[in-house]
């Protein structure tokens, strides 16, 4: 049976010092990058297209029908959250670090993901 090829954009995105900010108030990052995730990551996510492929305690995987569709999702969710953290004190923003990745049907490494 031949393989099935399929091309995706990856978004990969994690809270940038998830540890040091669990290590401060534990309840208070968990409650807040929770609303962050149900009020503006995965609608986000939705309005361009992606879907979820895997959730982490401070970060989120999703595949896009485009590498537009990943980048304008990405550009908009980096925009939201200085918005929605200004308030905040500088040590205690959740930031999300975005990066591209691999498409996990295929495989880190797969000639098609290099860059």
């Amino acid at each position: 049976m031949p393989a099935v090829r399929r091309l995706a954009a990856i978004l990969a995105a994690d809270a940038a010092g998830y540890s040091r900010l669990m290590g401060a108030d534990e309840e208070g990052t968990h409650a807040r990058l929770q609303a962050c995730r149900r009020e503006l990551v995965d609608p986000k996510i939705g309005e361009h297209s992606g879907r979820i492929v895997k959730n982490t305690g401070d970060g989120v995987l999703a595949e896009f029908p485009s590498v537009v569709d990943a980048v304008r999702c990405a550009a908009e969710l980096q925009r939201a959250m200085i918005d929605r953290e200004a308030a905040a004190s500088e040590d205690r923003r959740i930031r999300f670090r975005i990066d591209r990745g691999d498409d996990p049907a295929r495989g880190a490494g797969h000639p098609a993901q290099s860059p």
